[in-house]
């Protein structure tokens, strides 16, 4: 395959270091393996672990993070000078930083959406990154950070919201709609008079936190932009998490769009998505230090393809795909005979998407589904590296798709699978992981691809929503969002129902031996999944 810069040749191990190119082996002598700084922004098993483990499927980077207790979690919003003081003693020796700018000025993702920090507290958090930078002048630093959500209503927020929210969402959330869309079109007589009830309607202390906290967050990323203009950061990333064509999410990101529009692509994105980006900056951060520009090609499924715009996004997917594959230091090709990864994007037809959980979600063929499966089967037997963004349904797999491969015997012959949470979530960590599979064993690939089925196509589209609906049986107090009393129960019979799903399901797997399953959110929307002898 043609690399625009270096070929690097070598016998890549899963758990093995690798000899380093020349200039690396003089700066690394005597040292560990090449040191990659990351600070994710929560410490879920996917913004963590699940991450780091790609990079350590390649063998040849060491990706430290902060302990566990600095990292904020779903009740712990974190601890951003904690944080500093971590990420200013690890960076000395280290060849690269992914940072999360959102732990850095709030402690962690959620903190940004519920933190009671002033305007000045969190500014002067972000010119840190100022001294950090001279600090550490030759160190390339890629950071991320998100605009605030704009969630629907109450239930899709979750615990991530101030308490409010699950009263009030669904009209702040209309409330913005509405106000978004007069800047772009107009109101019609009708919506003009529901805004007006809604700013009547929605209490003024619970408008006044929610939009005066979004305010300061707005604030942050301007400042961040101005740091990015500053060269404060080799690479900047600002992720629009759930959001809609119409929300405050989306309002704010065309101000910021305009703020910082004098940078091009190559220092700053703004991208739908946030779950996923740690992963696409860790896959560009690898392929800057090895000098190489992975080329990726995409292919839809037939009917509306790129030109779905999912749910929980406000732009067309094939957007959100080609911004993925430049945040992950790739290029897009339009010869899959040229790609090191081809990108295979499982839509509907209809450009819909709906939710894994649904009763429709079963393992009946659809509209499509062969099809696709015919376009996964013939870049497979022509030898082409395929991964898999399965995103007709949000939150799980497609059993219809899963089932189709399965039967023709394809699921192991990826190179990589992704069907988690958003569509870009997936569509992001399946391209930031692909590009760098070319540099791992088949046994690590085959990991990657175990950890994403067992995630993404036996935990949230099958076993979640049955165990859901087993929890009424279950001793104890505790809910779908708060397990509590009920959490070791679940926890034991989730590990037992992902066993047959598997056995069932899934090729022999040698390793993948006694399930262990957590749920360190105390809910059962993301498990912590461990399985092996």
């Amino acid at each position: 395959m043609k690399k625009i810069f270096i070929l690097i040749t070598a016998i890549l191990c899963c758990n093995a270091a690798l000899a380093a190119t020349p200039a690396e082996a003089r700066r690394h002598a005597g040292t560990s393996l090449p040191k990659i700084v990351f600070v994710p922004h929560d410490n879920r098993p996917i913004s963590n672990r699940q991450t780091v483990d790609v990079i350590k499927k390649i063998g040849n980077y060491m990706v430290v993070t902060p302990p566990y207790e600095y990292l904020g979690g779903r009740d712990n919003l974190g601890n951003p000078e904690r944080l500093w003081e971590w990420l200013d003693e690890n960076a000395e020796d280290a060849q690269a930083a992914i940072i999360s700018s959102d732990s850095m000025l709030y402690g962690s993702l959620v903190g940004s959406r519920k933190h009671n920090h002033n305007e000045k507290e969190i500014l002067n958090r972000a010119e840190r990154f100022k001294t950090f930078r001279k600090k550490n002048p030759k160190l390339p630093v890629y950071a991320f950070g998100s605009i605030m959500r704009t969630p629907k209503d109450g239930a899709s927020a979750g615990v991530e919201e101030p308490d409010y929210y699950a009263q009030y969402g669904a009209d702040i959330f209309r409330y913005t709609l509405l106000r978004d869309k007069e800047t772009e079109e107009g109101l019609t007589r009708r919506e003009k008079k529901e805004f007006e009830f809604l700013q009547r309607f929605i209490p003024q202390d619970v408008l006044g936190d929610w939009l005066g906290r979004r305010a300061k967050n707005l604030a942050a990323n301007k400042k961040l932009l101005d740091l990015t203009k500053s060269n404060a950061f080799n690479y900047f990333v600002l992720g629009k998490d759930d959001n809609a064509p119409y929300s405050q999410t989306h309002l704010e990101s065309k101000e910021l769009s305009e703020y910082g529009k004098n940078l091009d692509k190559t220092r700053y994105q703004s991208m739908a998505g946030i779950d996923e980006i740690a992963m696409l900056l860790l896959a560009r951060s690898v392929n800057d230090m090895r000098r190489e520009v992975p080329f990726v090609y995409v292919r839809y499924n037939w009917g509306r393809g790129e030109n779905t715009v999912p749910t929980y996004s406000d732009e067309k997917i094939g957007k959100s795909v080609t911004d993925a594959i430049t945040a992950a230091g790739a290029m897009r090709v339009s010869d899959p005979a040229k790609a090191d990864l081809v990108v295979a994007v499982n839509t509907n037809p209809n450009g819909k998407t709906y939710e894994a959980g649904y009763l429709s979600n079963d393992t009946a063929p659809r509209e499509g589904t062969k099809y696709f499966a015919d376009i996964v089967e013939n870049y497979v037997n022509n030898g082409r590296p395929v991964g898999v963004a399965d995103i007709a349904y949000a939150n799980g797999g497609d059993n219809a798709l899963m089932e189709e491969l399965k039967k023709r015997d394809l699921l192991f012959k990826l190179r990589a699978y992704s069907g988690w949470n958003t569509a870009t979530n997936s569509t992001g960590f399946l391209i930031g992981s692909g590009v760098l599979t070319k540099y791992m064993t088949k046994n690590c690939v085959t990991d990657l691809l175990m950890t994403r089925y067992m995630e993404d196509w036996a935990y949230q589209a099958n076993v979640r929503t049955a165990m859901s609906r087993q929890l009424t049986w279950l001793r104890g107090e505790g809910v779908y969002a708060n397990l509590n009393g009920k959490r070791k129960a679940v926890e034991t019979r989730t590990a037992t129902m992902l066993g047959r799903f598997a056995a069932d399901n899934i090729p022999s797997y040698d390793k993948l031996g006694k399930i262990e399953v957590t749920f360190p959110w105390n809910r059962m929307f993301e498990a912590d999944i461990v399985f092996g002898d």
